[in-house]
């Protein structure tokens, strides 16, 4: 499913944060059940999450944060601990480089969730962000043996069918 809307009148209900909040639920709420399940995932699921490192709220260690200024992404899949899921964040222990490190993403933060064991993604926009820039990702040792993660995940509009889900709403510039 694509939701795009391209060029649309002003409106004084704000659609496009209602949207947002409703995607950022769904992160939560699938975080939610993997923190209830102790911290496994089922199957083969695995989750890459994409966020703006400076975002208000983001707390990571300084040498991510010098690694990544603008955005990384993470991968939750064999090696993560301490999954904790809340109302607007969520915090989590990650391996980088084999040093152990604790992050806490605010819900708001987050531009891209993806499940590539099921073709399923979700891309927003964070909060307050207006530009579309390149990201590099984190490569956390739970991607990869040699600490650096492999390709990264498509999180495109699909026309082939399956589950992304990208929404613009025609952002004036």
């Amino acid at each position: 499913m694509v939701c795009a809307m391209t060029e649309s009148p002003d409106s004084l209900i704000p659609y496009d944060e209602i949207v947002q909040e409703a995607l950022r639920a769904v992160v939560g709420r699938v975080l939610g059940q993997v923190e209830s399940s102790g911290g496994h995932l089922p199957g083969n699921h695995h989750f890459y999450i994409t966020f703006k490192t400076g975002a208000p709220g983001v707390s990571i260690p300084t040498r991510l944060k010098e690694r990544f200024p603008d955005e990384m992404t993470i991968v939750l899949q064999n090696k993560f601990w301490d999954l904790k899921v809340a109302e607007d964040h969520f915090s989590v222990g990650l391996s980088f480089n084999q040093i152990p490190s604790s992050l806490l993403v605010p819900f708001s933060a987050i531009t891209a969730f993806v499940d590539p064991a099921v073709d399923f993604g979700l891309q927003f926009q964070a909060a307050g962000d207006l530009d579309d820039e390149d990201f590099e990702d984190a490569g956390n040792d739970s991607a990869a043996d040699d600490g650096e993660q492999g390709d990264k995940p498509a999180v495109e509009p699909a026309e082939d069918g399956s589950n992304v889900v990208t929404v613009d709403f025609g952002r004036k510039k």
